[in-house]
Order: C-alpha cells, then sequence, then structure tokens
C-alpha cells in the first residue's frame, strides 16, 4: 500500500511539471527547472520500477549521468542566450533574426 501512495505521488509531482512547462513559458529558467524537476521524478519512477530487479541499479547511475549532461547543456544555453540578448525573456528577442 505504501509503494502505491509513493507511486501516486510521485505521478502526481511528474504531471505538475509537465502542467508548469506548459503553462508559465515566458522565462527560460523557468522551462529549465521544470524540466530537471520532471527528470528528477522520472529518475524516482526509475528508481521504483528498478527496485523489483536485483542487480539492475547500474541503470540509475546511467540516468543520472545523463540528466546532470542535459542539465548543464542547458544552463550553457542560458547563459549564452542572456549575454547575447540581455534576458532570458521568451518574448524580448527574435530567432529568426541574424
Amino acid at each position: 500500500m505504501f509503494a502505491f501512495f509513493c507511486l501516486v505521488v510521485v505521478m502526481f509531482c511528474y504531471f505538475s511539471g509537465i502542467w508548469i512547462y506548459c503553462s508559465k513559458r515566458k522565462h527560460m529558467l523557468i522551462i529549465l527547472l521544470s524540466l530537471e524537476y520532471m527528470v528528477l521524478f522520472t529518475f524516482f519512477l526509475l528508481m521504483f520500477w528498478l527496485g523489483e530487479f536485483q542487480n539492475e541499479l547500474y541503470f540509475s547511475m546511467i540516468y543520472l549521468v545523463f540528466a546532470v549532461c542535459e542539465g548543464s547543456l542547458g544552463l550553457g544555453i542560458l547563459i549564452s542566450m542572456v549575454r547575447s540578448h540581455g534576458s532570458d525573456f521568451f518574448q524580448s528577442f527574435m530567432v529568426l533574426r541574424c
């Protein structure tokens, strides 16, 4: 029963991250934070699922490595966007401008 409750809480948190990603798309920082929030709860779901198998927890380390790489790439894009355009507000710059 406890595992089901934890699964429901993790799924609720994951879908709240999707809702934040879809509704608050004005700033790049909020988008990146909601993506990291979803990656974290996807990791929790992966740990619940891999906990049923005995020797498959090494896959969680591979997942965490890719999650860290994704976070650092997002942060690099955010820094380059702030340096080139002055803010992370999406409507303050034009993407098609050279």
